[in-house]
């Protein structure tokens, strides 16, 4: 059972919605707009999450391009 599943908060300062994807410090990067923290693990409520989405998919694309 991980920290998600046990209803751990939202990473983003003023959100108190329970978390629904976890992402490494690394990815949550990607979008340096957001406001979130650089540590080990981020933790995203679904509205943020979309948003992280649509913020990052620039550089997502960019990085699967690397590997194929």
């Amino acid at each position: 059972m991980g920290r998600v599943d046990k209803g751990v908060p939202c990473s983003v300062s003023g959100c108190e919605n329970k978390a629904e994807r976890s992402l490494s410090g690394s990815k949550a990067a990607m979008a340096p707009d957001m406001g979130l923290s650089s540590s080990k693990h981020v933790y995203l409520c679904r509205e943020h999450y979309k948003e992280w989405k649509k913020a990052s998919k620039q550089d997502r694309e960019n990085e699967r391009a690397r590997w194929g």
